[in-house]
């Protein structure tokens, strides 16, 4: 069942991505350059050097799980991030692939668990 929500965790891959990797592929990228486990249930983001084309890997109950898009006008624009920080809120993921930027913006403080 394709199944991604807010209660998944979503980590961004930084870097330029080949995308021309698929399953294995990613998953190294996840292993060596993420040091996250793959097979995690978290959701892994990658984008293309311009930045046209999406990949997001997700491991499922027997098998993992690979969303494609690909825009045909205009660019993902990802969350500004602390450094190598890769983490990405659900929100911030709905924005970049819906391709809505938000110039100034505050969000007020809600309990975390």
């Amino acid at each position: 069942m394709f199944s991604l929500s807010s209660s998944h965790r979503y980590h961004l891959y930084r870097g330029a991505c080949d995308m021309r990797k698929s399953f294995n592929g990613l998953s190294g990228l996840v292993r060596s350059e993420l040091g996250r486990d793959p097979a995690s249930g978290e959701v892994f983001v990658f984008l293309n050097r311009r930045r046209t084309l999406m990949k997001l890997l997700h491991w499922e109950a027997g098998g993992y799980v690979l969303y494609y898009k690909r825009l045909e006008e205009g660019t993902f624009t990802p969350p500004t991030g602390q450094g190598r920080q890769t983490v990405v809120r659900w929100p911030e993921l709905v924005l970049m692939v819906e391709g809505i930027q938000v110039q100034a913006s505050r969000q007020t403080r809600r309990y975390q668990r």
